[in-house]
């Protein structure tokens, strides 16, 4: 990739991105419109179709690898979600810290009961986090 058409860019502590310019200083980062929009719109749906077989970054995914779709839930879009660390996740919901790094860089799939479990995690995290820090109370049957 040449220097000439790259735009450095830093994601600064504030959440703001800016531009690193050549001699090193810094400017508010305004990306450049680069999709001709209206040509896109004017396409058929078989041009956009072939436009996207063209592609040879866009290939269809081959028959034999569409078993091997990823099913799982999005552990990193939760934890995200949640706005805490990998550490704070596995802690709250007792799932081993090298557990949810292999869910999240996908070498292995969540099984379907952790699934389940992910899915009541995402549906209600903080009533999942109380039930499960929640001290047993003794069974008033059982104490007679």
């Amino acid at each position: 990739m040449s220097s000439g058409n790259t735009t450095r860019v830093r994601d600064m502590p504030d959440g703001t991105t800016m531009e690193v310019l050549p001699n090193g200083e810094l400017r508010p980062y305004v990306p450049k419109e680069v999709t001709d929009w209206a040509r896109i719109d004017a396409m058929t749906d078989e041009e956009a179709h072939a436009n996207a077989l063209s592609d040879p970054d866009n290939q269809p995914m081959p028959e034999d690898f569409k078993g091997k779709i990823w099913r799982g839930p999005h552990v990193r879009a939760i934890r995200r979600n949640l706005k805490v660390t990998q550490e704070e996740f596995a802690e709250r919901y007792q799932i081993p810290v090298g557990t949810i790094r292999d869910w999240e860089q996908r070498r292995t799939e969540p099984d379907a009961a952790a699934r389940a479990y992910l899915r009541a995690i995402a549906g209600d995290p903080e009533g999942v986090a109380r039930a499960l820090h929640a001290r047993p109370t003794p069974n008033a049957a059982a104490a007679e």
